[in-house]
């Protein structure tokens, strides 16, 4: 995935660890997750939704969470999200290891999910 790491805006624990997975209000993977931040009209989105359903479906316990951005401007604020499709991958414990702007490659994903689990 093209973006930065988990050393910018979003390292560390930010308060996006085990909060975040509640402000998703849904369950984390057991080893990564995935999360989406979409909007309504974004053909992009609908493409990287594919991509991460299937990248979920592919390797064991990582989970695909897609988020409405226009629904949920708090987490967007917060997390500095600014365009959608923005994708963040979670370790375990629901910090913030990659992120990353634009529709990504499978084989981009699958290389991003290296440094959650």
């Amino acid at each position: 995935m093209r973006g930065s790491d988990g050393a910018g805006r979003s390292g560390g624990d930010d308060g996006a660890g085990s909060g975040l997975a509640a402000e998703l209000g849904a369950e984390l993977g057991e080893r990564a997750t995935l999360v989406q931040f979409s909007s309504a009209f974004c053909a992009p989105c609908r493409a990287t939704r594919r991509v991460l359903g299937d990248v979920a479906a592919m390797v064991p316990g990582v989970t695909h969470v897609e988020v409405d951005a226009e629904a949920r401007l708090d987490l967007v604020r917060r997390l500095g999200v600014e365009s959608t499709p923005t994708v963040l991958v979670l370790d375990a414990a629901g910090r913030v290891v990659r992120r990353a702007a634009g529709q990504p490659r499978k084989a981009d994903v699958i290389a991003a999910l290296g440094a959650a689990l």
